[in-house]
């Protein structure tokens, strides 16, 4: 069950090492039911099916699909090298499994289909994520495991043990995308401009399809 990717690093979309145009994008590119935070955090938080606060986080918010849900956070992570943590934390999703998906994916990966190996969700599939994307994602994060952790102090307490350590990840942000060269096949085009990258390039994240406009 995986696809065609393109894999776009930050140095490719801005024309050189200077780091990222923000003309080009801006982070996150993956748009979703998030709160962004202090942007030199180097810790993101994932609730799972819990609507918690995570204040001194770079990012946080809910992750209910063991698929979908996943991939968007992996993509937002790879894109921003100044994460090196992830907590994941509050209430699992149940059957979707989400957060027990998010540490086999870090832990193990995914098979030669797309399923995250170890995964106990219902429909663990990558499908939008290249092997490098995930490789990516292994070696620049660390997991820290709090699933079923509800306590908003505690959880701030644990933000703030990590926002502070470590160093950027040494390589350039990294955009994860499937492309066309049209609107076409999308209907009349992006359902909801969930993440853009420039004039006339947008990301319709429910099919996790770049569409370049094509001008006449």
């Amino acid at each position: 069950m995986t696809g065609e990717h393109s894999v776009i690093s930050d140095e490719d979309r801005a024309g050189g090492a200077g780091g990222p145009s923000r003309d080009l994008w801006s982070w996150p590119p993956i748009r979703g039911d998030y709160r962004l935070g202090d942007p030199g955090s180097r810790i993101a938080v994932v609730t799972l099916a819990s609507l918690l606060e995570a204040s001194g986080a770079a990012i946080w918010g809910p992750c209910k699909t063991e698929n979908l849900g996943v991939e968007k956070v992996v993509a937002n992570l790879i894109s921003n090298s100044n994460l090196r943590f992830l907590l994941v934390c509050g209430a699992e999703s149940k059957g979707h499994l989400p957060g027990d998906s998010i540490l086999a994916l870090h832990r193990d990966g995914i098979d030669g289909e797309g399923r995250i190996v170890g995964s106990k969700g219902a429909i663990p599939f990558i499908e939008n994520l290249s092997k490098e994307a995930i490789d990516r994602f292994q070696r620049q994060v660390e997991v820290i495991d709090r699933i079923g952790l509800v306590d908003e102090a505690e959880i701030e307490e644990i933000v703030r043990e990590y926002r502070d350590l470590s160093e950027p990840f040494p390589e350039p942000p990294m955009l994860v995308v499937k492309r066309r060269a049209r609107w076409e096949g999308v209907g009349d085009g992006p359902s909801s401009g969930d993440a853009i990258f420039g004039e006339g390039v947008v990301l319709d994240a429910s099919v996790w399809l770049v569409a370049e406009e094509v001008k006449s």
